[in-house]
């Protein structure tokens, strides 16, 4: 009796594990499905309202000749694609800090890491006189990665280490300094910053494949470091000396995830300017679905933060007609209940 009872122990572990993969799946399946949704909405909604079937007419090719299907291909088309490439960058690096740093409160902009990008961009715009993405792009990716190297060596010095309130508010101060001092610069010299007014805000209108392309390399880039460092961040995320007993190699892994996170935040930055928040809310949303697996995290990260950014992008084309709020507004405006919800709750300590 005892024997049976030992047997039909692991039958129901493996079938509990099989049916809770099931689910995730299914329900990473029902999030593509809400990006397909989102992004055939980015394509219809705006200053004026495209019917649906003349969207997929234009994406399919039949009606390619009328203004309406030149409107989504030659404009919006882009337009959408870039906020996809932003999204999904933004919170895979959100993801990836969070589970490096193990501090739930971490992602791109709070750690300083969009500001440091766009500081950079702004001494390339303002001082040099650089306004191709082509070019300003190496600059994003400079301060991206000094503003990470800052943070994590700053927040992780003395005895007790990198604890998340220590990072959290190293990152913070960070921010805020270079953000003041790029504010003042915008001030000193309207005239000369004025190609960044826009973006500083972090806004979807007017990028095209321009923008995207000089990009799109480093961008790939990140997300296959992103998925390739999955599995080990689960040991990581629990501690540096319990990762190494499993056998992660904790010194590597933090190299690529300090990599991927330069290659992600300073590629969209660059591309859409710095925004705020993607990176924090869409990781842990994936965190409450599908548990602590990095591996699925990062998963569902790839599909709904690209779905928040599109969607913040609509409201911000429809919330004040004529005229849009940038998407990085909207998602500031999102973002800031969430995170005073995260900072409330008791475990937001700890992954």
């Amino acid at each position: 009796m005892t024997s049976r009872i030992t047997d039909r122990a692991p039958e129901a572990s493996r079938a509990g594990v099989a049916q809770k993969r099931t689910t995730r799946t299914l329900g990473w399946v029902l999030a593509l499905g809400l990006l397909g949704l989102s992004v055939i909405a980015s394509l219809a909604i705006g200053s004026r309202t495209i019917d649906p079937s003349v969207v997929l007419g234009a994406l399919l090719g039949t009606s390619t000749h009328s203004t309406d299907a030149i409107v989504v291909i030659d404009s919006r088309l882009p337009r959408t694609i870039v906020g996809l490439a932003a999204g999904l960058s933004l919170g895979l690096a959100g993801g990836l800090i969070q589970a490096v740093t193990r501090n739930p409160l971490a992602d791109p902009g709070i750690l300083g890491v969009t500001s440091g990008a766009a500081f950079a961009v702004a001494i390339a715009v303002g001082v040099l006189g650089i306004t191709s993405a082509q070019n300003y792009v190496w600059f994003a990716f400079g301060g991206a990665l000094v503003a990470t190297v800052f943070v994590y060596i700053v927040g992780s010095a003395g005895r007790s280490g990198g604890s998340p309130v220590r990072l959290t508010l190293t990152g913070v101060a960070l921010g805020a300094v270079l953000a003041g001092i790029t504010s003042g610069m915008l001030l000193a010299d309207p005239r000369g910053f004025a190609a960044m007014q826009a973006w500083q805000s972090g806004s979807l209108q007017d990028r095209g494949w321009e923008s995207l392309a000089p990009v799109a390399p480093f961008l790939v880039v990140g997300v296959v470091l992103a998925f390739v460092i999955a599995r080990p961040l689960n040991a990581v995320a629990l501690g540096d000396d319990l990762a190494a007993s499993l056998g992660a190699n904790v010194a590597v892994v933090r190299v690529v995830a300090v990599i991927a996170v330069t290659l992600l935040a300073g590629g969209s930055t660059a591309i859409a300017g710095p925004i705020a928040f993607v990176g924090l809310a869409v990781p842990h949303i994936a965190r409450w679905i599908v548990g602590p697996d990095q591996r699925w995290i990062l998963a569902y990260t790839l599909v709904l933060a690209p779905v928040l950014l599109l969607l913040a992008d609509i409201v911000g084309r429809v919330i004040m007609p004529p005229g849009e709020v940038q998407a990085g507004i909207i998602t500031a405006a999102l973002g800031a209940p969430v995170l005073i919800y995260l900072v409330r709750r008791s475990k937001a300590i700890s992954l």
